[in-house]
């Protein structure tokens, strides 16, 4: 279904609609509902929304880059729920979802029952850190620009972050190529500049005044965010933090694992 919010056509994904709980799940960036659709049917007993983010998927891709900002993005987000007349629901994301999930629960709290993270972060502790990440952002930005996508997925494809991404069935690994392809070039690099990790305020010392239970996984390859993740649990009152053996995106690499522990986790907490 489509939903604008403030000028912008939000793509949105409903399934399981006569369910009472709802599931909702924000992808990471370049990433869209797609990602998904393969561990939706481990979650029956949910009303499940699925959300293409500002410049992804099948959602408008404002040309000004200041529409891409998180704020901005978090008021989409209230409006849209508001809008499914979404209350005391969980939300999920991952990556830049997992941000955008975690921002929106410290911004807007009283909607929420759970929360679960798929490799985030708070953000940066610093300025100067945002700042040294807001000037390579912006040089990706420019670099996806210029080279267009397939050069950009072909060089982010080789990042660290995706390694073990290597060793997944080749069907898979087209698929998550095609998603990636399927981005608008201008709409990503506007995306890194408006709600960047560099560009996103941090929630260090706000993640310490959630009440809702929070659940962070991480993949044991990936020794940054579970480093990250280790840090947020020991802040965040009524937090876990369940590891998988893999890297990044863990709803790509082991969905089943996945899946189950967040179900797991929400049958007891929601």
């Amino acid at each position: 279904m489509k939903m604008e919010i403030e000028g912008v056509n939000y793509h949105i994904e409903l399934m399981n609609e006569d369910k009472e709980q709802a599931l909702v799940f924000l992808h990471g960036f370049t990433g869209s509902t797609k990602t998904w659709h393969k561990i939706v049917p481990w979650f029956e007993e949910h009303k499940i929304v699925l959300i293409d983010l500002l410049g992804h998927g099948g959602t408008d891709s404002p040309k000004d880059p200041e529409r891409y900002s998180m704020e901005q993005q978090l008021r989409d987000l209230e409006k849209i729920f508001d809008h499914l007349g979404l209350t005391n629901f969980a939300l999920a994301g991952y990556s830049m979802g997992g941000r955008t999930a975690l921002a929106y629960a410290c911004n807007f709290p009283g909607r929420l029952s759970a929360l679960l993270l798929e490799s985030s972060s708070p953000g940066l502790k610093t300025e100067e850190q945002r700042s040294e990440r807001r000037k390579n952002d912006g040089k990706l930005a420019e670099r996806i620009v210029s080279g267009g996508i397939i050069s950009f997925v072909d060089s982010w494809e080789k990042t660290p972050l995706f390694r073990t991404q290597d060793t997944l069935p080749e069907d898979v690994k087209a698929e998550v190529r095609e998603e990636r392809l399927a981005q608008n070039p201008i709409s990503l690099a506007n995306s890194l500049i408006g709600m960047g990790t560099g560009a996103q305020e941090s929630y260090w010392e706000t993640i310490s005044q959630l009440e809702i239970p929070v659940l962070l996984v991480t993949g044991k390859l990936d020794e940054k965010f579970t480093a990250i993740a280790e840090e947020m649990v020991s802040v965040i009152p009524n937090s876990e933090h369940r590891e998988i053996v893999a890297g990044h995106a863990l709803h790509v690499e082991k969905p089943a694992e996945f899946a189950t522990i967040v179900g797991e986790y929400l049958k007891k907490n929601f």
